[in-house]
């Protein structure tokens, strides 16, 4: 696996499943071997002691078989006893007199399949020669000297060898199926809590979640991870919703829910821009209540509070969706009409808006109050050119309503950047 260090330079380090694998790997070869090559020194140890045993009885069999060729002197009775006994267990055989002279001898004819192999065998296992006498009437009249054969010998080692190495293989083909068994259910889980914490780190996904694993141990892990992830995924939903109630309140008026003047000079901005690239027109409509200081004095500030609610839900009644108004301060409210085909859209909303504040409000301890409102129209190009003006020409337009009579509206003058004469807004 190739990570990147502090520096950004790659660097490379092996996986835990291949560090797992490799020492269980090391782990299983070593106790094969060790296993393959005590079998095989028992075995050895053991051949060694069964081959020198089988060479006396075979000497003491040969030995009962030459006594009367050795009393009679019969060297050919001699060598074919030695034949018919000695020629599928022994290399060499020598029968001496009593007076040690040779009497007869047989050689195992010499194979010439691994020459070497046969002598170190012969060496190993110590393969005589061994001696026995030959008796005749409880008196010495002969020795027999017998060398073992290491062909066969070798034979069996060599398929004895074969054998535990058989055994040895499916041995090792096991414990390395087990060992991968085993390493799957290590690895898996730690696959799984590497995958959740780096989409939890990576892409902030609290929801992920790691699955049950099969040892008690990285079982307990992953729960105890799952749990700190159902905090983390509370902490996260606590966290966003204390941010959008900061976004929420640091962008809207308390008291009625309505965008506050910055907000709406932000998106004032932003219109402005828009109405300008698409030769579009935007309005704003400044609005003013006219006797909101008379409510509070004679009503109280809880029913002002009330008809500035009031006002708040009666406007926004009255506009588009894609629409916007903001409670600028006090009893000041502000409206923000987007992509006006003419200027002379804005009065409908205008004369709307006052005809719904025709409509007394009721207050909570009781009685009603008639509270209009005077509003001040400006229009993107026709009455300013920048957003701030625009805003400003309607203040204005609304204290021209509000000297008038009051329950009325009014326009601003159309600005004198204008090359072209303004339609009046009727």
């Amino acid at each position: 696996m190739t990570r990147k260090s502090r520096s950004g330079a790659p660097v490379s380090r092996p996986t835990l499943y291949h560090t797992l694998r490799r020492i269980h790997f090391s782990v299983a070869l070593i106790a094969v071997c060790t296993a393959g090559i005590s079998l095989t020194a028992l075995g050895l140890a053991a051949l060694r002691v069964y081959a020198d045993h089988n060479l006396h009885l075979v000497a003491r069999s040969i030995a009962f078989t030459l006594e009367a060729p050795v009393v009679f002197r019969d060297q050919s009775a001699a060598r074919e006893a030695l034949v018919a006994v000695a020629s599928a267990e022994v290399a060499q055989a020598r029968v001496y007199d009593r007076d040690n002279r040779l009497l007869a001898e047989w050689h195992h004819p010499a194979s010439e399949r691994f020459p070497a192999l046969q002598w170190a065998a012969g060496g190993l296992m110590a393969l005589g020669p061994v001696e026995q006498e030959i008796l005749h009437e409880a008196q010495v009249v002969g020795t027999v000297r017998l060398t073992g054969d290491p062909a066969n010998l070798l034979r069996f080692v060599l398929s004895g060898l074969l054998g535990l190495l058989a055994c040895l293989l499916l041995t090792a083909i096991s414990a390395h199926y087990m060992s991968r068994r085993m390493l799957v259910h290590i690895i898996e889980p730690v696959r799984n809590l590497m995958r959740v914490a780096h989409a939890v780190r990576s892409e902030r996904a609290f929801d992920q979640r790691t699955p049950p694993a099969h040892i008690a141990e990285l079982n307990a892990l992953g729960e105890d991870f799952n749990g700190l992830l159902d905090e983390l995924e509370t902490w996260q939903s606590q966290l966003q919703h204390e941010n959008r109630s900061l976004a929420h309140r640091a962008s809207h008026d308390s008291l009625t829910g309505l965008l506050n003047r910055a907000a709406f000079e932000e998106a004032l901005n932003r219109a402005v821009r828009i109405a300008g690239a698409s030769k579009l027109h935007a309005g704003v409509l400044f609005l003013d209540s006219d006797a909101f200081k008379e409510i509070n004095d004679n009503f109280g500030h809880a029913a002002g509070d009330e008809v500035l609610s009031c006002i708040a839900r009666r406007i926004r009644s009255c506009l588009r969706e894609g629409d916007l108004v903001a409670r600028l301060g006090g009893d000041e409210f502000a409206v923000l009409l987007t992509a006006l085909r003419k200027p002379g859209d804005i009065v409908p909303v205008a004369e709307h808006i006052l005809l719904r504040m025709k409509d007394p409000v009721q207050l909570a301890g009781g009685g009603s109050i008639i509270a209009s409102l005077s509003i001040g129209l400006s229009v993107f190009p026709l009455h300013a050119q920048t957003a701030a003006s625009l805003l400003q020409t309607a203040d204005e337009a609304m204290y021209q309503a509000k000297r008038r009579s009051g329950g009325s509206w009014h326009s601003a003058e159309p600005c004198l950047a204008r090359s072209t004469p303004a339609p009046e807004l009727k």
